[in-house]
């Protein structure tokens, strides 16, 4: 912070601001304490194996190849905007992404299955 005649200028993007110990240790606590509800959810989608050739093929059908929601906006013809994909927002998205792609490796591998149309 800095001090003007009667004004005070706060310039933390420039400046670390102290903070004493007690605070740094309360907030790695707080850290430590919280816990991620997703977690578990995250952990068993991780730990699914693909046994059956139907359930595959209901994974690959099920979980998109990308994410449908990205879109352009055009108008006449004319890229005017761009929505992302809003797909990457979604926490669990990486576990989906790789157990789909477990279940076409799964068609591929044992089931000797084309995947084309899955992709």
């Amino acid at each position: 912070m800095l001090n003007t005649k009667n004004q005070q200028i706060i310039v933390s993007g420039f400046i670390k601001p102290e903070v004493d110990n007690n605070q740094t240790v309360q907030h790695q606590q707080l850290n430590q304490n919280q816990f991620n509800l997703l977690l578990p959810i995250g952990n068993w989608l991780d730990g699914l194996e693909v046994k059956n050739q139907k359930i595959a093929r209901i994974i690959a059908k099920l979980i998109p190849a990308q994410c449908p929601f990205e879109r352009d906006i055009l108008v006449f013809g004319r890229k005017v905007g761009h929505i992302p994909p809003m797909c990457k927002l979604n926490p669990l998205y990486d576990q989906f992404v790789f157990l789909r792609f477990r279940a076409l490796c799964y068609l591929v591998d044992e089931c000797g299955e084309d995947i084309q149309s899955y992709c």
